[in-house]
């Protein structure tokens, strides 16, 4: 069965009964959430979090609790060597994290893996894996897993390739609790051809393991093969185009995967219920621009 959802808000007063309903609205039998605002570190206690509602409703709606992915916020960069309370804030915030991940429930966490701010790539993957290895010594892992997001190669981030993701994996201790998120825009952006996808697949398999990956972001992308750039388009409005992305969805290899769409809202309105009903009847949803501004 087809594991599609998206990001969705996790807010007061409904929290993650509000997540689940969300993602409902979406017709969708996955989703994404943060534990917070992904842009500081202000959090609320989990425990307002109405999970076992939310739990219930997700059992009655046949969401399993797998389908769940946790995303770790963008504040944390643990391969900055330039600025150390930048380090150590990513360090005790991914401790933080971890243990509200646990507390929710979610096994399958994604993180950027980092930027260097300047120091190089060997600096900056040094410090991931010092970070890493840290924050796993101070939390009990259990059976969570950082996931680490591919990435675009915008600026200075780390995780532009399967080689650098290779990198931090070789060094990191407790290899059991680290995964990898695949993120079809970013990994366009930084020059994988997906129109060959078994060959990008084979790649990955080769270097990373496809064992180890956990879930696939599922957006188009706005920049040309290579671009560096990390601009989402909507499935189908971009260079990676729709029947690549269905490819991807439905690809055998991939079949087990939760696949979260991540593309821009449209005049501040979510695009993702027309989006995943064209992903599951594999039509291409041209008019999706003009129905969402008419709010149809």
């Amino acid at each position: 069965m087809l594991k599609i959802g998206s990001h969705v808000s996790l807010s007061s007063p409904h929290y993650l009964v509000g997540s689940v309903n969300e993602a409902l609205s979406y017709n969708a039998n996955s989703f994404m959430v943060y534990s917070g605002a992904p842009q500081n570190t202000r959090r609320v206690s989990t425990s307002l979090f109405r999970l076992d509602e939310a739990k219930e409703l997700m059992k009655e709606a046949n969401i399993p609790q797998e389908n769940v992915i946790l995303h770790a916020p963008y504040i944390i960069n643990l391969a900055n060597t330039v600025k150390e309370s930048t380090y150590e804030l990513a360090v005790n915030f991914l401790v933080q994290e971890i243990q509200r991940a646990q507390e929710m429930d979610i096994k399958v966490m994604v993180l950027h893996p980092g930027s260097h701010v300047g120091a190089g790539v060997q600096l900056g993957t040094q410090q991931i894996i010092k970070g890493l290895n840290e924050v796993m010594s101070q939390v009990d892992m259990k059976d969570t897993i950082i996931a680490l997001e591919t990435m675009a190669g915008k600026g200075t981030e780390i995780g532009r390739s399967f080689e650098e993701l290779k990198a931090i994996y070789d060094g990191v201790i407790q290899k059991e609790n680290i995964g990898y998120c695949l993120d079809t825009c970013h990994i366009h952006d930084a020059g994988y051809d997906v129109s060959d996808f078994d060959a990008v697949l084979d790649q990955f398999d080769l270097l990373l393991g496809l064992s180890n990956l956990k879930v696939v972001h599922v957006n188009d992308s706005k920049n040309l093969l290579g671009a560096g750039k990390d601009r989402h388009a909507n499935i189908g409005y971009g260079e990676i185009g729709f029947d690549n992305l269905i490819k991807i969805i439905y690809h055998p290899r991939l079949a087990h995967l939760p696949k979260i769409l991540e593309t821009p809202y449209i005049d501040k309105k979510a695009p993702y219920k027309l989006e995943i009903n064209s992903i599951i009847k594999r039509e291409f949803e041209d008019k999706l621009i003009e129905r969402i501004q008419a709010d149809e």
